[in-house]
């Protein structure tokens, strides 16, 4: 079994709206675990709802649509997975999330909350979509385990990716951020296993924050995301580019866009981070 499917893997109980995990520190960037991670456990377990209600009279298999609300920081250890099936409908079927963890009175924390639809992506017609960037190919490409120390120290879920940084956009490392927020890079799972479309949530959100190339090195916590699945992924690598524009108040968004290794765009997103300088 995959390293990404043990670490999403759920138990079942009487209750069919609820499942039970327990995320590893293996996978904790800073001091939670990675957001892209929590999602994808989160779609996984409306996926396996769906797939289990007797009002989902259509195969809707792919999630297409996820928007979420980071309330705490997700911890290593136990969790549970409560899911409401709001709609079974021809095209999407819709529903909700909730992610919470014991607190330390033993009481559950809310750590996530998200509502997302699935669909059936099997053999769709693209009329028009986004090129991917012109990116040196991924044994030109800087690979993560070159990063400074310090950061790795703070983000063991690399140890689980294959991540290859487009050196155009990766001179934060060296302490020279271009200032123009934007991060590309060459992405999968060290383990060989190959992405589907739940994992695009989890690559949506594996890259270095693009706030580093605008000399910002601080924490930037996930407020918002909001993610679109496209199409199935081709087996191989993903190109991922993110970027942003506005910054101010504390806040940024930041844009991120995926591609296959055929070259289709297969996923995208937009979320809203807080932004904390280091001090």
């Amino acid at each position: 079994m995959s390293e990404y499917d043990d670490a999403t893997r759920l138990e079942t109980g009487d209750d069919p709206t609820r499942r039970h995990g327990a995320f590893s520190e293996e996978w904790m960037i800073g001091n939670a675990v990675n957001g892209g991670l929590v999602m994808a456990t989160a779609l996984r377990a409306l996926g396996e709802h769906l797939a289990a209600d007797p009002g989902e009279t259509t195969e809707h298999v792919d999630p297409v649509v996820l928007s979420a609300y980071f309330m705490t920081a997700s911890q290593p250890g136990p969790f549970t997975v409560t899911t409401e099936v709001m709609r079974c409908g021809r095209s999407l079927s819709t529903g909700q999330m909730t992610i919470h963890q014991p607190g330390d009175d033993g009481g559950p924390v809310e750590r996530m909350r998200a509502i997302g639809s699935f669909g059936n992506l099997d053999g769709l017609d693209i009329q028009r979509q986004a090129s991917p960037p012109e990116m040196p190919p991924p044994e030109q490409c800087l690979s993560a385990d070159q990063a400074p120390p310090g950061f790795l120290s703070n983000a063991k879920f690399l140890d689980r990716l294959d991540l290859r940084l487009d050196p155009d956009t990766a001179g934060w490392a060296l302490g020279k951020p271009s200032m123009r927020g934007v991060m590309r890079g060459w992405l999968r799972l060290r383990d060989g296993r190959e992405p589907d479309t739940t994992l695009l949530m989890l690559a949506l959100d594996a890259l270095p924050p693009v706030a580093f190339d605008l000399g910002l090195f601080g924490w930037t916590p996930t407020l918002e995301f909001t993610g679109h699945v496209r199409r199935r992924p081709e087996p191989g690598w993903l190109q991922v580019a993110l970027g942003s524009d506005t910054l101010g108040g504390g806040m940024m968004e930041e844009d991120a866009m995926i591609w296959d290794s055929a070259g289709n765009l297969v996923a995208q997103s937009r979320q809203l981070c807080g932004v904390r300088t280091a001090r």
